[in-house]
């Protein structure tokens, strides 16, 4: 207790050598051209000189860590809360853990209205950082509650694709469907300024400009979940932007026979065992990959048998990577169904959004990738959801459908080059216990008729 008067009186004498030039042994040049700041500093015992340069950090920014550094001083009710986020970004390149933690608290429990407005800010700066794991929860948490203020927050345009898509996933998302549409049209609107806010005056290139935008969102949205009235006034209008299989199924269900639309808003089409047109999997699968697309305990009682639409079979439709995008680019909601070689081994994998011929990683919550030890047993399976929903899947055109880095498709004579990796892994669970590149005997694509 009586130390305890003695650290104000040391913490004055450190910040006063802080502000003497004529001492030091570490020069730290701090920012870059044309506001390129030096400061000095006393830290090593050797007489050696060091210099360091922190390209990264902005000079003003940097004084104030150096208080914090020397004196364990930084008040921080007297910075404006965009200086506080910079400070927090710097400390965590200076890896200062204590400071860190306490900035974020500070953040949570004094600016909570101004993070809900600035939420692309927020969310883009706890996740490109593992360090932020409290900004993390607290963007995760205000997703899941309260999605209301990140639609209405002022930089609600500003999001990015995958933090929209994110939203939209998340399994606690609570907003009605015709909402979401509004705000993902205003958002994909927004993306593209020579883009009217008046429909009528839009030509095709205008629709084709918004369609591409919006391509990996508009699968996400319930349409099966809206009104009648709410389908002709809200979405029939931009239905030049919706996927046209999709287009015609919504104009079919919605116009042409809308009297055969459940009052409950919710439809699925629903099999029977003899319509499974697979060679690899039968009846009892399709009820357990049901049941893992609506996040079902096995135990549970199927809520929607989902009709499975084979769109490619490898020896119908040849095992080229050029002939899968060719016939399943642009298609939502499919099941990807393997059968290695040599083997009773099934491989397989969900991606709720769309493949595509452009090279790179898609994020998405909702893909799983799942294997049975061999076809009679149904029991023997691993199910495994991403952890790493940046690396969901995989675009390229010289790939089959590839799932992060756990299940890849490639090579030549039958993807001779497959792969499921361990060391690297984007989802929870290995689905093989094995490195070893495998080849395919036969593989199938369905594409489910989901809301």
């Amino acid at each position: 207790m009586y130390d305890n008067k003695f650290l104000p009186k040391l913490s004055q004498n450190l910040l006063e050598v802080l502000e003497d030039n004529e001492f030091y042994d570490i020069t730290i040049e701090v920012g870059h051209d044309p506001h390129v700041k030096i400061f000095r500093a006393h830290m090593r015992d050797d007489g050696a000189m060091t210099h360091i340069k922190l390209p990264n950090i902005l000079p003003e920014i940097f004084q104030m860590i150096l208080r914090y550094i020397y004196g364990g001083r930084l008040s921080l009710e007297e910075y404006d809360t965009s200086d506080i986020i910079k400070i927090l970004i710097a400390s965590s390149e200076l890896n200062l853990q204590e400071l860190i933690t306490h900035l974020q608290l500070f953040l949570i429990e004094t600016k909570k209205d101004w993070m809900e407005q600035n939420f692309n800010l927020i969310y883009e700066t706890s996740f490109e950082n593992n360090s932020f794991s409290k900004l993390q929860n607290f963007c995760t948490e205000l997703m899941s509650k309260e999605p209301e203020k990140i639609f209405n927050s002022i930089d609600f345009i500003s999001i990015s694709e995958n933090c929209l898509i994110s939203l939209i996933q998340h399994d606690n998302f609570q907003m009605s469907d015709i909402q979401v549409w509004e705000h993902v049209l205003k958002w994909g609107i927004a993306q593209n300024p020579d883009l009217s806010l008046d429909l009528s005056s839009y030509s095709k290139d205008d629709f084709n400009t918004l369609k591409n935008t919006l391509q990996q969102i508009i699968p996400l949205i319930k349409f099966y979940n809206l009104t009648p009235s709410e389908f002709a006034d809200k979405v029939y209008p931009y239905k030049k932007i919706i996927p046209k299989e999709l287009r015609d199924k919504l104009i079919r269900d919605f116009i042409i026979q809308p009297s055969n639309k459940p009052e409950s808003k919710t439809i699925s089409k629903e099999i029977s065992p003899e319509s499974i047109d697979s060679r690899i999997i039968t009846f009892q699968h399709v009820e357990l990959i049901s049941k893992w697309i609506d996040k079902l305990k096995t135990t549970d009682k199927v809520k929607n048998l989902y009709e499975f639409k084979l769109i490619l079979r490898g020896s119908r439709d040849g095992f080229s990577s050029h002939k899968f995008h060719e016939i399943c680019d642009n298609k939502p909601y499919t099941i990807t169904i393997i059968k290695v070689k040599d083997s009773n081994e099934i491989l397989g994998g969900y991606n709720p959004l769309t493949w595509n011929s452009e090279s790179g990683y898609v994020t998405t919550k909702g893909s799983f990738i799942f294997s049975f030890k061999n076809k009679e047993n149904i029991e023997d399976y691993v199910l495994s959801h991403v952890k790493n929903e940046k690396f969901a899947t995989y675009n390229h055109t010289d790939y089959g459908p590839s799932f992060g880095y756990d299940l890849i498709l490639y090579g030549n004579n039958g993807y001779d080059e497959s792969y499921c990796s361990s060391h690297i892994r984007t989802y929870a669970n290995l689905i093989r216990e094995t490195n070893n590149y495998f080849s395919v005997e036969e593989y199938e694509i369905f594409q489910i008729m989901k809301e």
